[in-house]
């Protein structure tokens, strides 16, 4: 890619093709800026690993032209990968003072202190040649939701960021329709938009309605009542403070990532009426019609406050009679885990409430309603949808083109897309991979240690130990071990078959370690197969005396 060229391109190197771990990069006249840099939470496909990371490899490379970091709001999905990529990078990091705090927080946590972070003001603007950002406030689930109105010499661009409308959010002030028209009025040259929810045919709806509806299934409900959302969603904790007191419950509060964002969010001028909560000692002792409680653990997180609640291994304890209603959405992937911790909370006979069984939660994300509406307002040249599967991207495309779009393109991650002149166009590719945190370490998704660990998760592992003795002879004793190797009422039986058929496979050794090892290796996994139909990793130790 020749970096001198007079052009504005677009590169995801995440959240294109996936939903989560957004990182956007824009580059005019060979400089380059960053907007977001997130992650995403791993699923069966990673064993033992929490979290997933974009691979920067492209951009650190390029280190020397990136101008900055621009974070459009604190979702994880956002800015959750700063602590472990933006050192590297070593750019200053722009955010709204809510995003920023909640950015520190994680900086402190994992003792950072050489990045430069900078604050900005709601509406504010930040001018990093040959860009200049201004920060657009949006409705969104959490506090300091925004969009971003981005002017560059070759044309100007509106970065959705998150978003919906909301005409009671409860939180914040979006901006307005008149004042999204009046960008619209300075020539989009690209709409570069959310699309998670595209096949909603309806408006994403108002937090003031869950409001009002949280109170009306709640106000007549007897014996405790514990509510599960997530952590980062700061206007339904500002919701559920309204229906504590509106009830006449009083509030405590289960799980660290829900005190984090109320301490962050009181500190920065928000939850200025939420309730004063007990401690769960306190909440226990009082009368149960008289407490709510609100708990981390809705999506079936082992370690949060429900799973804990319902397995009877938390302060907080929850009786027959009592109530759990789950006040956000069942994300894909957590099906099985949800499933579990709602068939231990039916077994102890308590009641449980859903978004199926009552309107009690609206998402952060636009339906084609007011999809339309932001394209009647902002009139882009370009619709550039990111933020979603393919499925997703290509519909809105679609949806984009129906409502008289002139130009759609969808992209996926790596893909490198011109924007200006004579855009939109694909021009080329560039590596945009997935790194893993492995306990401490980050390493390649798909390097040799997953591979490895994926095909251990499957088939099983057995070791064999073999000796030479002083004259370089392989002795017959053999020692093997199996893990998750489905041998559990066999295993002697197939001990003594695989140790037969690792003698045979020695017996050919012609003085070649490494062939011994791969002779005896080969022999102990075919006997495995003929007992289990699995393939495990056999490791083969050979000892020399």
């Amino acid at each position: 890619m020749n970096e001198s060229k007079k052009e504005l391109l677009f590169l995801a190197l995440g959240g294109s093709g996936e939903i989560g771990m957004n990182v956007n990069l824009y580059c005019c006249n060979g400089k380059w800026l960053m907007v977001d840099m997130g992650i995403s939470f791993a699923d069966p496909y990673y064993p033992g690993v929490e979290l997933v990371l974009p691979d920067l490899e492209f951009i650190e490379k390029n280190a020397d032209n990136l101008l900055g970091i621009i974070l459009t709001h604190g979702h994880e999905d956002h800015i959750g990968a700063l602590p472990y990529l933006a050192e590297e990078l070593g750019v200053p990091l722009y955010a709204t003072a809510f995003t920023a705090s909640l950015i520190r927080h994680k900086l402190d946590e994992n003792d950072i202190k050489s990045l430069d972070l900078h604050v900005v003001d709601e509406g504010g603007l930040v001018e990093l040649d040959p860009f200049t950002v201004t920060y657009k406030p949006l409705a969104h689930s959490i506090a300091e939701g925004n969009g971003l109105f981005i002017e560059t010499p070759h044309g100007n661009i509106f970065h959705t960021g998150d978003w919906k409308l909301d005409k009671e959010p409860l939180i914040g002030t979006p901006t307005s329709p008149e004042e999204l028209t009046a960008i619209g009025d300075k020539d989009i040259l690209a709409l570069v938009c959310d699309s998670t929810n595209i096949f909603n045919d309806q408006d994403s709806g108002s937090e003031g309605d869950v409001k009002r509806n949280l109170i009306d299934v709640t106000q007549d409900l007897e014996n405790r009542i514990l509510v599960t959302t997530f952590a980062s969603n700061a206007a339904r904790l500002q919701t559920l403070g309204e229906v504590a007191k509106a009830t006449n419950r009083t509030l405590c509060i289960a799980g660290r990532s829900l005190d984090r964002m109320l301490e962050i969010g009181k500190a920065n001028g928000y939850f200025k009426e939420f309730p004063q909560t007990v401690d769960f000692h306190t909440a226990m002792q009082l009368p149960r019609s008289e407490v709510m409680i609100i708990a981390t653990g809705g999506q079936g997180e082992a370690r949060a406050a429900l799973a804990r609640i319902a397995s009877d291994s938390h302060k907080i304890a929850l009786e027959a009679g009592d109530h759990v209603i789950f006040s956000s959405k069942q994300i894909p992937g957590n099906e099985l885990a949800i499933s579990r911790i709602q068939n231990a909370l039916a077994e102890q006979n308590i009641n449980m409430i859903t978004e199926k069984q009552a309107h009690i939660h609206v998402s952060g994300h636009p339906g084609k309603p007011e999809l339309a509406k932001m394209y009647d307002w902002i009139r882009p040249e370009i619709l550039l949808p990111v933020h979603g599967e393919i499925r997703h991207m290509k519909e809105q495309a679609r949806f984009g083109a129906r409502c008289g779009i002139k130009k759609q393109i969808v992209q996926k991650n790596g893909d490198l897309i011109r924007l200006a002149p004579n855009g939109p166009e694909h021009i080329g590719y560039e590596r945009a991979g997935r790194l893993v945190l492995d306990g401490d370490i980050l390493i390649d998704a798909d390097g040799a240690a997953m591979n490895e660990r994926r095909k251990i998760s499957m088939h099983g592992q057995i070791s064999v130990a073999l000796v030479l003795n002083k004259k370089g002879e392989a002795e017959k004793a053999l020692e093997i071990h199996c893990n998750g190797v489905p041998l559990d009422e066999d295993l002697d039986g197939f001990l003594e078959e695989a140790h037969k058929d690792a003698i045979a496979a020695m017996d050919v050794w012609l003085s070649d370690i490494e062939k011994l090892r791969e002779n005896v290796r080969i022999a102990v996994r075919r006997c495995a197969h003929r007992w289990t139909g699995k393939k495990p990793i056999v490791n083969v130790l050979i000892v020399e005396l």
